[in-house]
């Protein structure tokens, strides 16, 4: 793409909305075929621990059903978060998490997109992003899973929300996160030798397929409506 449109994609994306979304059809509630919490509790052999997350925060986000759970790893743990929702209006949907995560001193260090877990071009893709906050350091993966279909890019994303409101007036959707909490390593280790990042990857690629997997089991399938 031309560099000098690039800052006009956003708001290319916002017309193409506003003409999808004029008279479209009403949007239907895609309830899921069981609740979020029923997401596999298990991973590494160990069972997760669910949390709350209170109701102003749910009212923020907005989402119809959700699954925070917390797992053990060595002297820390890790994180598996799944926000539903059963439609996407105005002052409903899914926020991205480039925008949420940076915030209370947290900083995104690395920014990429990677295969979910085939390596084939076909293969979808995720976001893999690390965060630092004085001396701490965080690993997230998170994608968009619904309608048939996993995506990581936000622009993509949003295309295909618009389309299949139009289209089908479905816009169900879930975000799907998790974040490994890494320990710091010293000045100047490179990524080569940074163990412990490595390892927190390695946790990651085996627990991401399986997840998503699990997701698609309670998401509507794509010929119920």
């Amino acid at each position: 793409m031309n560099a000098k449109l690039t800052p006009f994609l956003p708001a290319g994306v916002l017309l193409v909305g506003v003409l999808f979304i004029s008279g479209i059809r009403p949007q239907v509630v895609m309830k899921p075929v069981q609740p979020m919490a029923s997401i596999a509790t298990v991973y590494e052999g160990s069972p997760g621990k669910d949390l709350a997350i209170d109701k102003e925060e749910q009212r923020i986000a907005g989402m119809s059903d959700f699954m925070l759970r917390e797992f053990p790893r060595d002297s820390t743990t890790w994180s598996i978060y799944v926000g539903y929702y059963d439609r996407q209006v105005q002052g409903k949907t899914i926020h991205s998490p480039k925008n949420c995560l940076p915030g209370a001193g947290w900083e995104i260090m690395e920014n990429d997109a990677v295969p979910l877990s085939d390596p084939a071009p076909t293969a979808p893709r995720i976001n893999r992003v690390v965060l630092s906050n004085k001396g701490a350091r965080a690993l997230v993966y998170y994608w968009y899973q619904g309608r048939g279909r996993i995506a990581h890019n936000e622009y993509r994303v949003k295309w295909d929300l618009l389309r299949d409101a139009a289209l089908h007036g479905r816009t169900e959707e879930a975000l799907v996160r998790l974040v490994i909490y890494v320990p710091q390593v010293p000045t100047g280790t490179s990524k080569a030798e940074d163990t412990y990042m490595l390892s927190a990857d390695s946790l990651a690629r085996r627990v991401m397929a399986p997840l998503a997997e699990s997701v698609y089991k309670v998401l509507p399938p794509l010929g119920r409506s």
